[in-house]
Parts: structure tokens; C-alpha cells; sequence
């Protein structure tokens, strides 16, 4: 399940990269979010017909959620547009996160109807350099890390988010929110082509650069909060049932 993602850099995520080419080797069926990883899974000489599209089942589980518990009609009690951010990935230790953090206070100063929700990491290297840098800033929340049913509650209720994780790239656009990766590099390629993500990296100008044009462009906003996700219709956990069924 979720076969096929590449960035085909095996250090970049790290260990993730590396370890789904290895289980990619282990598998007999591949069940790929899109076209574009089942293109990476032919280059690799995996056969064709052991690759099957079906969309990602973390669609399946969001959907399911957030229409169960009809969090896609709910309103921030606070009345400000919430900027949600996850970033934790070991690339982002050190400077890059210190220039997260920055950029974050500086979007957060400068838009007063704005703020911010991070679920920190447990990781103390990211706890250190967070904590300090935005632990005092009243329109700041730092959370521990949130369960899935709650963390789909806060991108329901997001305006913008930013984000260093992979699968948020994916969840996001199908509740129609824009996401700001902040990361050089993403095995999410399919979001940046379709215009519902865009690669900003752990980099202060970029950040604020992105954020300043989606929350002062409406159209600009609306364009990647309308575009079509990439990784399918919340089905996918349906159809892997069914291709099994057919081939076991």
C-alpha cells in the first residue's frame, strides 16, 4: 500500500526512501496512489502487472473522519485564520529548523489575524530549538502531538498549513487547503504539479515569501484550495479489497 513514492534520493527522507524500495522488493502486489509512482515502479523493472492505482487509503481514513464527525463544518472559536505546522524530520534539525521558526514568527507578527498550531515533536532535538525561539507568543500554540482524530480536526479547521511531513501533503488538498512543504525535496511530486502543494524548504524568505501570497491573494489561494488532489477519491481501501479478492 502506497507503492511506488520516490524523491530517488535514499537520504532524502531518510530512512523512508530507502525503505520502500526494499519492501517494493519484498511485495507481490503494489497498490500506487498515482500514475506517477506507478511510472517509478516500471522504471525499476517491477512488472506491470503487479501494479494497480487506487489513491492512497490515508484518503480513506480522513474522508471517514471528518465526515463522521462533521468537522468539515466547523468554525475557529477564535475567529482567526489558523496556520497549522508540523515539522520534525531530521533533515529540519539544527539551522533549518531555527529558520522555520523565524519565518513562523515573523508571519505570525506581521498578520495579526493569524495563528499559529504546532504539535511538537517529542524529539527533543526539535523540543530545543522550538520552545525557545516560539514558546512565548500569545497567538502561538505549541501541543504535544496529537492524536489522527484530532489532528484531522485542526487541518479541517486550517486556513493554510506548513508542513514537513509526507502524508499531510496528501490529506490536506482533499479538505481544500493549501500546503507550504518544508522541504527541498518531496516524493509527493504529484501535489506540486497539480497545484495543491508548494516546495518552499526550511528556508525563512520562501516561507515568507508563500505565506504572504496566500493570505493577502485571494485568487492565488483559491487556486491551490481548488485544485483537483492527486491521490484519489477515498476508495482506494475498496478497491485493494477487490483486486485482492480477484487475485488471491
Amino acid at each position: 500500500v502506497e507503492a511506488g513514492l520516490r524523491t530517488h534520493d535514499i537520504y532524502y527522507p531518510f530512512p523512508e526512501e530507502l525503505n520502500r524500495i526494499m519492501t517494493t522488493r519484498l511485495t507481490t502486489f503494489n497498490w500506487v496512489p498515482t500514475e506517477l509512482s506507478r511510472q517509478n515502479l516500471l522504471r525499476e523493472g517491477i512488472k506491470e502487472s503487479l501494479i494497480k492505482i487506487t489513491g492512497n487509503t490515508v484518503i480513506d481514513a480522513l474522508l471517514d473522519i471528518v465526515n463522521r464527525e462533521g468537522y468539515g463544518k466547523l468554525n475557529t472559536k477564535s475567529g482567526r485564520r489558523q496556520i497549522l505546522v508540523t515539522a520534525h524530520r531530521r533533515e529540519s534539525w539544527g539551522e533549518p529548523m531555527e529558520q522555520i521558526c523565524k519565518a513562523l514568527l515573523h508571519i505570525v507578527n506581521k498578520f495579526e489575524d493569524t495563528e499559529i498550531i504546532f504539535p511538537v515533536h517529542l524529539n527533543p532535538k526539535v523540543r530545543e530549538t522550538v520552545f525557545p525561539l516560539l514558546g512565548d507568543h500569545p497567538r502561538i500554540q505549541l501541543l504535544d502531538p496529537l492524536g489522527y482524530k484530532d489532528f484531522s480536526r485542526r487541518i479541517a479547521e486550517s486556513y493554510l498549513i506548513l508542513t514537513d511531513s509526507g502524508g499531510i501533503q496528501e490529506e490536506a488538498p482533499s479538505l481544500g487547503k493549501p500546503v507550504l512543504v518544508l522541504r527541498n525535496e518531496t516524493e509527493r511530486q504529484e501535489a506540486v504539479d497539480a497545484g495543491t502543494a508548494r516546495l518552499v524548504g526550511p528556508n525563512f524568505e520562501k516561507i515568507i515569501h508563500q505565506a504572504q501570497i496566500l493570505l493577502t491573494d485571494i485568487n492565488e489561494y483559491e487556486k491551490m484550495s481548488k485544485a483537483v488532489n492527486p491521490y484519489g477519491d477515498g476508495t482506494a481501501s475498496k478497491q485493494i479489497v477487490q483486486h485482492i479478492l480477484e487475485n488471491l
